[in-house]
């Protein structure tokens, strides 16, 4: 069960109805998932109708992704389930704004993935003036969470249980693979958002390692979603929680420095250019079009 000092939110990070159900059973809770392009990409009933040579027609993948979402919904009904739209460098906010509306319907607690461009931002701020909950995704640089906090602040969303309507994603694992500490960037976002308004969460992304969740846990990240095997580990160690002594190891990583930001500057005074973000968004759109013919 749930420890008494966790104070994060636990989210799975998978696209597997059957790892979710495993996670429920080896942590006796869980508080949401997050599902990406990649995710339903390795689910394995996608896989095999793809090696069987037999791919998606656009229609039928969305169907196939909403069919795996409902059943998530089902398993954590009091929690959040992130479905993420199809972008790619082309996308407009129209189009992303249309995805997201139409997949917020497909369940009852659904936060929409948007990536944090120009055309996300824009198809976010539209969206939580209409009551639908977002998470902003592929975040990499203070400058983004920033841009998110002031493009969300109208939000008009039903609150769902004790989770906000907005969900800022910093992605930690990779900017570790490029030398960076990835745990300063999560460090920082909370710390970024510390005298705020506090109506975005944030909710670490991308970790790779036990050592990871650990510190997510001590920088306070509102929410943390890892994958199932992380989770077994924490089983192992006792579901441990990082006392105030507890130092999170970089190694050989470039610490990150915190940038002091006015958040109640217009959202789109911000630099929200990232290479990062950039190889993100391909590699979603890639994973898409190999289930697609």
């Amino acid at each position: 069960m749930r420890p008494a000092n966790l104070k994060t939110k636990i989210f799975l990070d998978s696209g597997d109805p059957t790892e979710t159900k495993e996670a429920i059973k080896i942590l006796g809770f869980l508080d949401g998932q997050t599902t990406n392009p990649t995710l339903i990409a390795k689910n394995p009933q996608a896989k095999e109708r793809v090696e069987s040579g037999k791919k998606f027609s656009r229609d039928e993948v969305m169907s196939f992704y909403k069919d795996v979402v409902t059943e998530l919904s089902s398993l954590i009904p009091q929690g959040s389930i992130s479905i993420e739209v199809d972008a790619d460098a082309q996308s407009d906010s129209d189009k992303l704004f249309a995805q997201g509306k139409d997949m917020f319907t497909w369940i009852p607690n659904a936060h929409i993935k948007y990536p944090t461009t120009t055309a996300g931002l824009e198809a976010a701020e539209r969206s939580v003036r209409e009551g639908i909950r977002v998470n902003m995704t592929l975040v990499f640089s203070q400058e983004q969470a920033a841009a998110v906090y002031s493009a969300t602040k109208d939000v008009g969303a039903e609150s769902l249980n004790n989770l906000k309507n907005v969900f800022l994603s910093p992605f930690a694992g990779r900017l570790d693979d490029r030398g960076e500490n990835g745990m300063d960037f999560i460090k920082n976002c909370v710390r970024l958002y510390e005298n705020s308004d506090h109506h975005v969460a944030v909710l670490a992304a991308s970790i790779r390692s036990l050592d990871h969740l650990f510190a997510c846990f001590a920088h306070g990240a509102d929410i943390v979603t890892a994958p199932l095997k992380i989770y077994k580990e924490w089983v192992e160690k006792g579901m441990q929680i990082p006392d105030a002594n507890y130092v999170y190891n970089p190694k050989n990583l470039t610490s990150i420095e915190y940038q002091p930001i006015d958040l109640s500057k217009e959202w789109k005074s911000f630099d929200i250019s990232h290479p990062l973000t950039d190889k993100g968004i391909q590699a979603f759109s890639d994973d898409w079009n190999k289930l697609v013919s």
